[in-house]
């Protein structure tokens, strides 16, 4: 299957109100067939921005939503709010897992797509790219990595012993 089909396929597999977050794959191939080098560039610069002022976003939510269900988790009264906790957390682990889906799936895309102009264009946009987008938010998962792992740690306090 050819990345534009999988990258497709893996998008709708995400939220569908991300779908417009991500990596425009489609449009920037058609920049290239279309061999308009600084359109594609801008392009390129644009849906980077894009990709991290997203993440970045979400990031700066789930901060904010892991320390309210920090605070929940500590004064939980009853078995009901307990469960009803559980819910609450597993739904936000399960979105920051898609997070990183999200992340994962940008960033194949981005590879692609800087490979395919380097072929076009004798790795001019590769060279100046790729430091760059190692340094960039969506590629730094790190903090996203510890807050589903606080999640886990949660979990594993409010579940009871088996």
């Amino acid at each position: 299957m050819k990345h534009g089909k999988r990258h497709r396929a893996e998008i709708a597999r995400s939220l569908p109100q991300w779908e417009r977050k991500f990596l425009c794959y489609k449009a920037l191939k058609k920049k290239l067939k279309l061999r308009q080098d600084m359109g594609f560039r801008h392009s390129l610069g644009r849906e980077l921005d894009k990709v991290n002022d997203f993440f970045i976003d979400k990031e700066e939510d789930y901060i904010i939503l892991f320390r309210e269900l920090e605070s929940k988790a500590e004064n939980i009264n009853g078995h009901e709010e307990m469960l009803e906790l559980l819910k609450e957390i597993l739904a936000f682990h399960s979105e920051m897992v898609m997070l990183l889906h999200f992340s994962v799936i940008n960033f194949a895309g981005l590879m692609k797509i800087v490979k395919k102009h380097k072929k076009r264009a004798g790795g001019r946009v590769c060279a100046s790219y790729m430091p760059r987008v190692l340094q960039q938010p969506f590629f730094s998962t790190e903090l996203l990595y510890n807050l589903i792992r606080g999640c886990e740690a949660i979990l594993e306090r409010l579940s009871p012993p088996q």
